[in-house]
């Protein structure tokens, strides 16, 4: 199974907020599979942030965690995977990563340094010291990074960042997931979520720190930036030898509301010969769709990306700008996914017909999967979401291909 412009759309959503799919099993979503939280530890691939999700135990999803379903790929930073909304709705099972580790091998231990009722400060697998809110539940706040200067790098890439280690980076059960992926029903992904060009180095430098480096230190940023495509080149010629991929996936969350956080110059520099050294890599393989996710307003990339060989992008966050009618027009053969305006479905169903009426359009052009342009929030109750889901599943139905 892979993405491509032949096949039938898919019936995914982006996710949801675990606020939200509480509300939905209190407001009639029948129960059979509460989504699970996972406390165990295999890769960050999969399990960065789970040491904050379970801190107050794992019956209860916390209000800020993000339930995947298709769209947003799972495994993936210790999200649960939803079964309950798909099968009512028969939608269709999510998208899987290769679960490998890409960032540090060894990954650091857990530190627990500081926690009273709101609040959780700890070390994660990635070296980032993080604060968690407990009451609120969303994603851990990066206070501390571990590449700091040129002297923590060297480091870091000598202890950490080499190819001598390489089966390390696979996760103990291992064979078993070569003999599902061997035989699986889903598309499967290598890459997601923290490996990217932008995205990594900001996961792991910071922001502000990233944006100083581009101009003060661009020789440091360009071998962070080579080591790192060495590891991932070595990471998926291995897991290639082994499986089918259909697709890599790119995280790179480079966009905000009004466009890019960084120039296109600096784009074209230091990202785009990356994503080319490994999309020629993974094309050669024979994997023919590169994904790549950036929330935002992303208009002027998306030039430069299809530049570089990305093939689709996603998820198109409306209240951004973002229209896919006008990027199917001007980019007729970018792979699109997400594009519908998820806060507006609160408004009911007339707002929701109109906010369908150019994802008909888009279905009806092929190479196109539908979806809310982020996690449904939980101010969407269960009534708007079934009249939505229901339609949009009519339209798949009707006009995906």
């Amino acid at each position: 199974m892979s993405f491509n412009t032949n096949i039938h759309s898919l019936k995914w959503e982006f996710g949801y907020w675990g606020e939200t799919v509480n509300n939905w099993y209190d407001q009639g979503l029948p129960m059979k599979n509460y989504p699970i939280l996972d406390p165990g530890i295999t890769t960050p691939t999969s399990s960065l942030y789970s040491a904050a999700w379970t801190c107050n135990g794992i019956d209860r999803l916390p209000n800020g965690i993000a339930v995947t379903a298709g769209g947003l790929y799972w495994p993936t930073q210790g999200f649960p995977l939803d079964a309950d909304v798909r099968h009512h709705f028969g939608m269709d099972y999510t998208q899987r990563l290769v679960d490998v580790n890409l960032h540090f091998c060894p990954m650091f231990d857990v530190q627990f340094l500081g926690e009273d009722d709101k609040t959780l400060t700890y070390i994660d697998i990635d070296g980032v010291k993080r604060i968690f809110l407990k009451e609120e539940g969303t994603i851990p706040t990066s206070v501390f990074w571990p590449i700091t200067d040129e002297t923590s790098w060297q480091k870091l890439k000598a202890e950490r960042l080499n190819i001598k280690n390489l089966t390390d980076r696979f996760p103990a059960n291992w064979d078993i997931l070569v003999e599902e992926y061997r035989n699986r029903d889903y598309p499967l992904a290598i890459g997601g979520y923290p490996q990217g060009f932008f995205g990594t180095l900001a996961h792991l430098i910071g922001y502000e720190n990233l944006f100083i480096w581009y101009c003060m230190k661009p020789d440091l940023v360009h071998d962070i930036l080579n080591t790192f495509t060495n590891i991932w080149l070595a990471v998926f010629e291995e897991v290639i030898s082994q499986v089918s991929i259909d697709h890599w996936h790119i995280w790179e969350d480079i966009s905000f509301g009004k466009g890019s956080m960084i120039s296109t110059d600096m784009v074209r520099e230091f990202l785009l010969p990356y994503i080319k050294r490994i999309g020629d890599f993974v094309k050669s393989k024979g994997v023919k769709v590169i994904l790549l996710d950036t929330d935002g307003d992303c208009n002027d990339l998306i030039p430069l990306f299809i530049e570089a060989g990305v093939t689709g992008m996603y998820p198109f966050e409306t209240h951004c700008g973002m229209d896919i009618v006008k990027v199917r027009k001007k980019y007729p053969s970018l792979q699109m996914l997400g594009g519908i305006p998820k806060s507006e479905i609160v408004m009911g169903k007339k707002r929701i017909d109109e906010i369908l009426e150019p994802v008909e359009i888009v279905l009806k052009s092929g190479g196109y999967v539908p979806f809310g342009d982020h996690l449904i929030p939980p101010d969407v109750n269960f009534e708007n979401f079934t009249y939505y889901r229901n339609k949009l599943n009519s339209m798949i139905d009707r006009y995906g291909k």
